[in-house]
């Protein structure tokens, strides 16, 4: 019996995996100076074995046209890999949201207790402002990540640097919260120091673990393949994909129900603050730990070199001819000759093109992301004014990852398949368009919320007021705090159909080796989302603050609308646009001569070499 295993074959369209003998393996890489040797990034390229994906494509023949449309079309198993991506993932995000959870009552609340537990005293104003600004900051650090990914180091090893950087960022965070600190003075420049190296740590990681994980599935095209009962199905890799991120953030969902213990933590126990923190600070390092371990089963695309800049210069050259094929070697050198000499081939302009449609498509999430943060900034706030029965207010938030972690199998493994058996299509634009419906529903429903809040005594439209004190603490109007619930449940809902379909998005339509860069364009719309949501911050208050909810309501309902009117011939496109970064098929593999590549047939296979 012939041992296989599973390596990375580099061809001018890209990386993709094949399975050759082991016997019979060669690779491009031990001849090309031997630069990737001893490496990281070598210990993380060779694909483990998982039920579903030991075998190449070659096993299972094309779909034709009719088949794609009579047959049903399923996704496969996830490897073992990818599981121990979204460990990692799940640990990152316990810390990040068990933090970040606390920083509303942490920055808002003075440190003499009257209002609750605090450290900062900043009043609303100000933790709703520090509080977006890292927000904002943990989603622009993302491109500069993603540059190092992409260029210099990749995924792999920009993750393990960024994680040390992570580290020392909890470490001041937890140091500067001790009472011994907060009573001298040191709290805010700690605190200061702390989210911005955690928001540089957090950019880093961001931008490549999420085109990480789905790079540990190797299959690139439809394939049919006949079940045990006999039914022939299509193996769909976008629909793996579409599972993969599923899987993906309920990993981040359940990592952020940190917050249903950070918060009693902080209540509770005589360190306050600084406890939760270093719960944080202690799940981090387990994550790291796995990351660590798990080196040598991670499938890793190298560094492309200046990929970014070869990307710009060809957005360039198409803008500079109004050309969206400007820059195509095979056009370019015929037509314009601004360059004669250019690092990249017609392929890669069309994969560009395609990232391009993308980021037309992410345009609209900012508005989404205003959202978003309302739940861990305002919607704090605005628990913290009702009858809380004894219940932190900044526990509320877990009803949103709670709601996640219940909507994601049902929709996975119920509603998903039942439409495809069905053969209704649901295709991405579709879904986030109605992500934006249910997030404006979530929006609308706080406004009528807070309008309950300002119609109850005993402060009315002036919540937490002097005579509401109780023992010295300020208490909140009479509304029962579980009447907020369903907005954070819509909210959870909204994620599932909004920001899990533009994590897939950016994947599925980013060229191979620009996934993190474009995966951080799609993270930077959440900057610019919190940037939206900082300019919103002064309405953040009694009793503006129900205007801004309506506002925003509105503006995520005809924004999501709008989206669907103008990108809905997109859905038409998908399976055309998902096949671009196939591997070649044996025919196109016969073309590569003529661009300096030589076939070499080892045990009947095909492969490409550099000559």
């Amino acid at each position: 019996m012939i041992d296989h295993s599973t390596r990375v074959v580099e061809t001018k369209e890209g990386l993709h995996l094949s399975q050759v003998p082991t016997r019979a393996r060669r690779t491009t890489s031990t001849r090309r100076s031997g630069r990737r040797s001893g490496s990281l990034n070598d210990a993380a390229s060779s694909a483990p074995k998982s039920e579903g994906l030991e075998t190449g494509e070659k096993e299972y023949p094309e779909p034709t046209a009719e088949e794609k449309a009579t047959l049903r079309h399923v996704a496969e198993s996830l490897p073992l890999s990818a599981w121990l991506v979204a460990i990692v993932e799940l640990c990152e995000r316990f810390s990040y949201y068990g933090c970040q959870g606390l920083f509303q009552n942490y920055i808002q609340r003075p440190y003499n207790g009257r209002e609750g537990p605090g450290a900062l005293g900043l009043g609303q104003h100000g933790a709703t402002g520090l509080g977006t600004f890292f927000q904002f900051w943990c989603y622009l650090t993302p491109i500069f990540g993603a540059i190092f990914a992409d260029q210099y180091l990749g995924k792999y090893k920009t993750i393990v640097c960024c994680c040390v950087v992570y580290i020392l960022g909890l470490l001041i965070l937890f140091i500067s919260s001790l009472p011994f600190s907060l009573e001298t003075g040191g709290g805010l420049g700690g605190f200061i120091t702390a989210i911005i190296l955690i928001g540089l740590g957090t950019g880093g990681i961001k931008a490549s673990v999420s085109p990480l994980i789905a790079e540990q599935y190797p299959r690139k095209k439809m394939v049919v393949k006949t079940l045990p009962s006999g039914e022939r199905v299509i193996l769909d890799p976008a629909l793996t994909i579409q599972r993969i991120y599923m899987i993906f953030y309920l990993s981040v969902n359940v990592g952020s129900l940190s917050v249903l213990a950070t918060p009693y933590m902080e209540y509770k126990l005589s360190w306050s603050f600084a406890s939760a923190y270093l719960l944080c600070l202690c799940m981090f390092i387990v994550g790291f730990v796995v990351l660590i371990l798990g080196r040598k089963k991670y499938v890793d695309q190298p560094p492309k070199g200046a990929i970014v800049t070869d990307a710009v210069t060809a957005l360039w050259i198409m803008a500079r001819y109004r050309d969206m094929n400007a820059a195509k070697p095979s056009v370019h050198f015929k037509k314009y000759s601004l360059y004669r000499r250019l690092p990249w081939n017609d392929h890669f302009v069309e994969e560009l093109k395609r990232a391009i449609v993308a980021c037309k498509v992410f345009a609209v999430f900012p508005i989404f992301w205003v959202v978003y943060n309302q739940f861990s900034t305002n919607f704090i706030s605005q628990a913290g004014q009702m009858d809380t029965h004894g219940i932190p207010n900044d526990l509320m938030q877990n009803f949103d990852p709670i709601a996640i972690i219940v909507f994601v199998p049902i929709l996975d493994r119920i509603i998903y398949p039942f439409l495809q058996r069905a053969r209704i299509p649901f295709p991405p634009i579709n879904r986030i368009a109605l992500g934006f419906t249910v997030a404006s529903f979530a929006m609308a429903y706080a406004a009528i919320v807070q309008h309950l809040i300002y119609s109850s005594g005993p402060c009315y439209k002036s919540p937490l007021c002097p005579a509401s004190e109780v023992n010295g603490v300020a208490q909140g109007n009479k509304v029962h705090i579980a009447i907020q619930a369903p907005a954070y449940v819509l909210i959870g809902l909204s994620e599932i159909l909004a920001s899990v379909t533009g994590l897939e998005y950016a994947y599925m339509k980013a060229p191979p080796s620009m996934r993190s860069f474009v995966q951080a364009l799609f993270l930077l719309t959440y900057a610019i989302g919190a940037a939206i949501s900082e300019a919103l911050s002064p309405m953040a208050g009694d009793p503006t603050i129900i205007w801004m909810y309506a506002g925003i309501a509105v503006a995520a309902l005809v924004s999501g609308w709008l989206f669907w009117w103008k990108f809905r011939g997109l859905n038409s496109m998908e399976d055309e646009m998902n096949e671009l970064e196939a591997p070649p098929t044996k025919e196109s593999v016969q073309s590569k001569e003529a661009r300096g590549k030589k076939e070499v047939k080892v045990d009947g296979q095909v492969e490409t070499i550099e000559v």
